[in-house]
């Protein structure tokens, strides 16, 4: 594993498949939304908005209504 940071609080690291381990000072990793939420101040990953689902039209949804029937 490659050091990418150090600081006061925590160390990051890169491990050879490419994704980044977060160990606090004390020697026991950060796992969950903490180490997001590190690795995101740190500028290493970005974190993909979810989609959001357009509603159906009113033409889509008679449509759908009529094929039922």
């Amino acid at each position: 594993m490659e050091v990418v940071k150090s600081t006061k609080a925590y160390t990051v690291f890169k491990k050879r498949n490419g994704r980044y381990g977060v160990k606090k000072t004390n020697g026991s990793w950060i796992n969950g939304d903490e180490k997001v939420q590190i690795l995101l101040k740190e500028g290493l990953i970005k974190v993909a908005e979810p989609k959001v689902e357009a509603p159906a039209t009113d033409e889509e949804s008679s449509s759908e209504e009529n094929s039922q029937a």
